[in-house]
Formats: C-alpha cells, sequence, structure tokens
C-alpha cells in the first residue's frame, strides 16, 4: 500500500507526535539533574523548550485541513462569533486605512474579516494584513481560502511563514504597524513575554495589540461543564471528524495552561502596552463567562 488515508495519516501524526512526545519527557526528566534545561507545558506535559516548537508544529500539521470544520463542531459555531465581535470591537478603517500583521493567522478568518469590515463600514480598500504563521500548512489553507476573494493577488493581503517570538526584524521592522492581532494562538507558543516583545516591537507608537483567546471561567457551575464537556466530548469529535483524538487533547490541555486574565494582563503591561483596569471590561472582554476573552493593550 503506497499511500495512506487523511484519517489513518492524521492518526499516524498523532500518534508520532506523543510517542515523541513521551520520549522528549523522559529525555527532558533525565537530563535535568545534570543540566537543568528550561522546560515549558505541552498541554499537561513539561518538554524541554526547544522541544515544544517541533511538537506543537507536528499537531498543526495534523489539524490544518479540518481546522474550521472542527472548531465549527467543538464551540457549535460560536468561534465565528468571538471572531466577529473581535474585529468589530478594533472598528478597522475607521480613521482610515491601516496597516496590520495577523500572527497565528495561517486560515486567516482574523484578516478577511478585517478586510471585509473596513471595506463594508467605511469604504476602505486601502488596509493591508500580513498574515503570519509558523505552520507551512495553516498558510496553505489560508491562501486556498483567499482564492475566492476579491483580495486575491491585491496588496491587500500577503503571507508570511516565520515565528512569532522572533519575526525576521529585515521583514518585520520596528514600528511599522498600526494593529498586530493574535487570535488562539499565543497559548500554543513556547515563550508569551517573546510574543509580546516581538508584538511590541513591530507596532507603531499608539498601535494596537489584541488578542482573543480561551482563558478561565470564574463561575463554578460553568467552568465544571465547561471541563466535561472540554475533555470528554471535543476528544471524542476530534476521533470522528478528523480521525485525530490527540491533537485535541492537546488543545484542550494547552488551554487549561493558559494565563488567567489578570496574569496575562499584567505580562501584556510589563511588556510597555497600556491596558484599562483589572475587569472585565476593562484590561479584557470576558465572552461567554470567560470561556474566551479578548485582551487589548496600547503602544507606549
Amino acid at each position: 500500500m503506497q499511500t495512506l488515508s487523511g484519517s489513518l495519516r492524521r492518526s499516524v501524526v498523532s500518534r508520532h507526535v506523543y510517542s515523541a512526545l513521551r520520549y522528549t519527557s523522559s529525555q527532558a526528566s533525565s537530563s535535568s539533574n545534570q543540566n537543568n534545561p528550561k522546560t515549558t507545558s505541552f498541554g499537561f506535559q513539561t518538554v524541554p523548550e526547544d522541544a515544544k516548537e517541533g511538537l506543537v508544529k507536528n499537531v498543526f500539521d495534523s489539524v490544518a485541513s479540518k481546522y474550521d470544520l472542527m472548531n465549527d463542531a467543538t464551540s457549535l459555531g460560536v468561534h465565528r462569533l468571538w471572531k466577529d465581535q473581535f474585529v468589530a470591537d478594533l472598528k478597522p478603517g475607521r480613521n482610515g486605512s491601516l496597516r496590520c500583521i495577523d500572527v497565528a493567522g495561517g486560515t486567516g478568518d482574523i484578516a478577511l474579516r478585517i478586510l471585509d469590515y473596513a471595506r463594508e463600514k467605511y469604504a476602505d480598500r486601502e488596509t493591508t494584513v500580513e498574515i503570519v504563521d509558523i505552520n507551512a500548512q495553516m498558510l496553505k489553507e489560508g491562501y486556498r481560502r483567499f482564492k475566492q476573494t476579491m483580495y486575491h493577488n491585491t496588496p491587500q493581503v500577503s503571507f508570511h511563514e516565520a515565528n512569532a517570538q522572533e519575526l525576521p526584524s529585515e521583514k518585520f521592522v520596528d514600528n511599522s504597524y498600526d494593529l498586530y492581532t493574535i487570535a488562539f494562538g499565543i497559548r500554543n507558543c513556547t515563550s508569551i513575554p517573546a510574543v509580546l516583545k516581538e508584538a511590541h516591537r513591530v507596532l507603531k507608537p499608539g498601535g494596537t495589540f489584541a488578542c482573543l483567546e480561551f482563558s478561565k471561567v470564574n463561575n463554578p457551575v460553568l467552568s465544571t461543564l465547561y471541563d466535561q464537556y472540554s475533555f470528554s466530548i471535543i476528544p471524542l469529535l476530534g476521533t470522528i471528524l478528523a480521525g485525530d483524538r490527540s491533537s485535541y487533547q492537546y488543545l484542550v490541555e494547552s488551554i487549561r495552561k493558559f494565563p488567567p486574565q489578570p496574569e496575562f494582563a499584567q505580562m501584556i503591561r510589563d511588556t510597555g502596552f497600556r491596558t484599562g483596569t483589572d475587569v472585565d471590561g476593562g484590561a479584557w472582554t470576558e465572552l461567554w463567562g470567560g470561556v474566551a476573552c479578548i485582551h487589548t493593550g496600547v503602544k507606549l
């Protein structure tokens, strides 16, 4: 048999990811007594920092072609409403055209919303979005999507493979963007402070950092229901719809490892951004009781 079916291939990739993870974790445990290497989380596992990038890449290679389908299934389509609100709150085009960078935005969801909002609300056809993702398969999905839009082969959109923690300075120069967006991506990065530092570097003074991310549910009843759904239903849907349980198990676990709202807001401020006060409607806006949150900051 010369080729694997898509479902079987994803299953093989997924098993490979977790086999690599177990091997890497044992290596980390063995070597930590000698060298104390820096570690980070990969879901609920602890891995060396230099291993996480490759592990996350394998996950998104596995889920790229089914990513939108799974987002619909696991959120009952609500992620679309969250993304709509995320962009609407930013009002791109209201004060003239913007130069935007959308990081970890491979599938183009946010970029397309930015361009459509600016055009439909303010007749703005000058705003541009540079889509950046570390994963080539995700960028491929985004490019495929944009081929069906009026923005294809125009200066308004471009695609770039790059690491959010180390954006090449010759391409992404200091003080050059009006708006930096990152949606459901920052929790997958090895170093959140490094991502925030790069965001601050590339934004113009007065530019806006905006992050949409899963967050902490503080209501005990809702939190219990959310945990039951997340750890039971989402991996099952991954198996049924994508033939890939393990990758979606990781995605659920990565949400629980993300800092709670006040802690992440402080990280944003520590980088040099100005935010509102540490309440819902201030430094962040909670969606569905904190299942997701919008965080914003302005570069001083």
